[in-house]
């Protein structure tokens, strides 16, 4: 599955933590588009789609929450609830959020700009996408 969790260096002393991102050294492509969600309902599904071009990077910035990620064969629940940790989701990946925690926040770096036309929102359509593009 292309999907990878990235560990962020640290800086920290008795002042508190820090995280600084950088383009290309801490995630695989340049930032075009950043995003946050908060204030969720615990048990709702965000996502449910995937993208054919768009790269992603979520962090859990506070609390925790689970994405659910499929090539279309396989289906994985990765918990998240360090906000030094990423997940790289490439595209042709359908992903789906929930089980989001009372004080949930999730900030997204994204490859491209938004893009209606990048997205895929019905999962038939995405398995067929998939196997057209491993062609």
């Amino acid at each position: 599955m292309n999907y990878l969790l990235l560990n962020f260096p640290i800086h920290g002393d008795h002042n508190g933590k820090l995280v600084a991102l950088e383009k290309r050294a801490d995630f695989p492509f340049e930032i075009r588009r950043v995003y946050y969600v908060w204030d969720t309902a615990h048990d709702a599904i965000r996502g449910k789609h995937a993208h054919r071009n768009l790269e992603q990077v979520m962090i859990c910035v506070r609390g925790s929450c689970d994405f659910i990620v499929d090539d279309g064969v396989n289906r994985e629940t990765i918990h998240l609830n360090n906000p030094a940790q990423g997940l790289y989701i490439s595209n042709y990946v359908w992903r789906e959020f929930t089980n989001f925690s009372e004080d949930c926040m999730v900030v997204v770096l994204a490859s491209e700009h938004y893009n209606p036309d990048d997205y895929i929102h019905d999962y038939e359509e995405f398995k067929k996408s998939v196997a057209k593009s491993k062609k």
